[in-house]
């Protein structure tokens, strides 16, 4: 019986002296184990004094490590000792066993030790579900408090360091970061950016050869003060950002300098060559705005094959009633990309080669829109290529391309698409006037 009590204590406590097993009770959900101290008496927390005299004796059910899939109570019997000291202020204290319990523990030190392994590798919650998978049943609040329970790690004093500066609230609150270079891991967090504070911290590192900073001074006052034997550097990222800002500064100061010369208005303009598609459409293949408009009307029609309704084509692809019949109705996509030269302005007709020079070159953008001018165009385009109205529309896009290039620089990105569009319908319109009346 002595041999059997002697290998269930190696085998539940194999690294716990002075600890007797009285009995094993195993059911299906627990096992419970009943163990005592061994020891004669214990020493007083306060003045260190060893005590053999019981005032009472009490039972602790610290949880340990599942055995089995099955949950491991301890049932201890602990002794309360009197402190042979008068004058020491606790009358009476417990006795604790090294490495099995600790003060107000409900857990055992292996069990906490395991938990505070696993919060470390997967935090609160991700924790706290692997807890639950080895049959601890823990919250993850108790994981994270276990993990800061943890004394911080020994760091070796960095040779390298590596100083900068991070905002808690940007404009408002500001601290220090400091990195050991050569590890690449940080080492430590300082309250604030003053250089009294980084002076304080490296001059307890004798350590440190060399600090990697920005060109802040007041990094530069620290280091020269904390660690005067120290070589201080600018770290790469710095210069290379220091670098640029002076580049972009350099650019924006002579922007004027890097603009195209205006051509000489005495030397003739060269003939633009006239581009032919090979698929037979006025508007080019490679345009984003055509090619953006065959896709859509491509995917729309594929939709309605597919017995999808208009409604749940809009919802589909985040467009509107109108927008969808529009490229429903329309039986190919260059429908929808036709153009006219006339606009209803006032109750007559106004040429819109008339007006759009002025609205490009004048940059009275808000004058006449691109949507609104399509859908003026798309009325008159019948009447213009009655009139056999046929002229070069291409040479008079690359006039306005010449002439506006540089002077809307300032003008909104949508502004400058608007321009883009309208020239793209002059080539358009040319191209269809010659093709309607040949």
């Amino acid at each position: 019986m002595e041999e059997v009590v002697l290998r269930l204590e190696e085998l539940l406590f194999p690294s716990i002296a002075d600890v007797a097993v009285l009995s094993v009770d195993v059911n299906d959900e627990a096992v419970r184990i009943e163990a005592r101290s061994t020891v004669a008496g214990s020493v007083c927390p306060d003045c260190g004094s060893w005590s053999q005299r019981i005032h009472s004796s009490y039972l602790r059910f610290p949880v340990d490590v599942p055995s089995g899939g099955r949950r491991v109570i301890l049932c201890l019997r602990v002794r309360r000792f009197l402190c042979p000291i008068v004058s020491c202020g606790r009358r009476t204290f417990a006795e604790q066993m090294p490495g099995l319990t600790r003060r107000y523990g409900r857990r055992t030190e292996r069990l906490r030790s395991t938990l505070a392994a696993v919060g470390l590798a997967l935090a609160g919650r991700a924790g706290a579900r692997m807890a639950r998978v080895f049959g601890v049943s823990v919250s993850r609040s108790t994981v994270l408090r276990l993990v800061e329970a943890l004394p911080d790690p020994e760091v070796p004093a960095p040779r390298v360091v590596g100083v900068d500066e991070y905002a808690t609230r940007k404009g408002r609150g500001y601290r220090t970061v400091l990195v050991d270079v050569e590890s690449r891991r940080p080492v430590d967090l300082l309250p604030d950016r003053e250089a009294s504070s980084l002076a304080a911290w490296l001059a307890k590192r004798p350590t440190v050869e060399v600090v990697r900073r920005d060109r802040a001074p007041f990094f530069a006052e620290g280091a020269t003060a904390g660690a005067p034997q120290a070589v201080q550097v600018a770290d790469r990222w710095h210069l290379w950002h220091n670098l640029s800002e002076a580049a972009e500064r350099c650019v924006a100061d002579h922007r004027g300098c890097l603009r195209v010369l205006a051509p000489d208005p005495a030397q003739p303009a060269p003939e633009p060559e006239k581009f032919e598609d090979p698929s037979g459409s006025p508007w080019p293949t490679g345009h984003r705005f055509a090619d953006r408009t065959r896709s859509k009307h491509a995917t729309v029609h594929e939709l309605l094959a597919a017995g999808l309704s208009r409604r749940a084509i809009g919802r589909q692809l985040r467009m509107t009633s109108r927008t969808v019949k529009l490229f429903a109705d329309a039986v190919a996509p260059e429908d929808l990309l036709k153009s006219s030269l006339y606009l209803n302005r006032g109750g007559s007709q106004v040429c819109a080669l008339e007006i759009w020079p002025s609205v490009v070159l004048g940059g009275a953008m808000s004058t006449l829109r691109p949507g609104d001018i399509t859908d003026e165009m798309i009325q008159a385009m019948d009447t213009a290529k009655r009139q056999g109205l046929q002229k070069d529309l291409r040479a008079l896009a690359a006039n306005i391309r010449a002439d506006a290039e540089g002077r809307y620089d300032s003008v909104e990105p949508g502004r400058r698409a608007g321009v883009e569009w309208t020239l793209l319908w002059i080539e358009n319109t040319d191209a269809q006037l010659t093709k309607g009346g040949s």
